[in-house]
């Protein structure tokens, strides 16, 4: 199943453009509720009804600043069979989530596969046997938000014709602006309700540290790395232990996890 390239449109009219992120714009927890209606009858005038997610990783429900579940009161997802964001297991069976694991621009997806701007081979591999089932929806326009700290948020706008199966036209018209505004909504958010620094600020590692790093990342060990980089044992392990105390870990796993987080050790393929 190969992923269909498509384009998408710009949004006309920059001064209704900043409007409208403006309305979703959170700046601290007590804007949640007001940005969330904004974004919920942005999506109802399209005709679309919203599903967010700020972070696969979690079984969090997305809140305001009064603990109001916003998937549930704001954005409507209320009925039986409908309450996915009570699913802890959706990021590791349904396709929407774990798409956005291997893609961080808009598409469009539906039992026949997924339509994107460029390929992606990870997607042509991604399993959409039973596709409603475990999506819940017969299409959905995705926009996954990739954040600081390795943070991937996965978001859904749904027709709310529930037998719609094709979103082509809808994903031209409407996939730039509700990927523009989803990201000023889930990226505010996440800044606003974020309550602890995971890795200290203003960390920076040496050139060596994370060359360092990179050959550990792989499986290699400080005696290994000695040899590549021609270096005595003990300069390998100061390099990473030096790394590990910038990092705030408490080992070499959380060391190599906390830089990768960081983006020093870039992608593998």
């Amino acid at each position: 199943m190969v992923a269909k390239v498509v384009e998408l449109r710009t949004p006309q009219g920059r001064e209704n453009l900043d409007e409208l992120l403006e309305a979703v714009t959170i700046r601290c927890p007590e804007d949640i509720h007001d940005a969330a209606v904004a974004l919920a009858r942005l999506g109802q005038e399209r005709g679309m009804q919203i599903a967010l997610c700020d972070d696969i990783s979690s079984k969090e429900p997305m809140v305001d600043a009064e603990g109001t579940i916003l998937n549930a009161d704001l954005f409507r997802w209320l009925d039986d069979g409908a309450r996915w964001w009570e699913d802890h297991r959706l990021a590791l069976h349904s396709p929407l989530p774990r798409a956005c694991r291997y893609e961080s621009e808009p598409f469009w997806v539906n039992e026949q596969g997924f339509n994107t701007r460029w390929p992606n081979s990870y997607l042509d591999e991604i399993d959409l046997t039973d596709f409603e089932k475990r999506s819940l929806c017969k299409a959905a326009i995705v926009i996954p938000v990739h954040l600081p700290f390795g943070q991937i948020s996965a978001n859904s706008f749904i027709s709310m014709d529930r037998s719609k199966e094709d979103l082509s036209e809808e994903f031209a018209e409407y996939g730039s602006l509700f990927a523009q505004v989803t990201r000023r909504f889930v990226a505010g958010y996440v800044q606003a309700i974020r309550t602890k620094r995971r890795i200290p600020s203003d960390c920076v590692l040496s050139k060596r540290e994370v060359e360092c790093l990179r050959w550990a990342a792989i499986g290699k060990t400080d005696r290994e790395i000695s040899m590549i980089l021609e270096r005595s044992h003990a300069t390998i392990r100061y390099h990473v232990h030096r790394a590990g105390e910038k990092l705030d870990s408490v080992n070499r796993a959380q060391t190599i996890f906390k830089a990768g987080q960081l983006g020093y050790l870039g992608a593998s393929s």
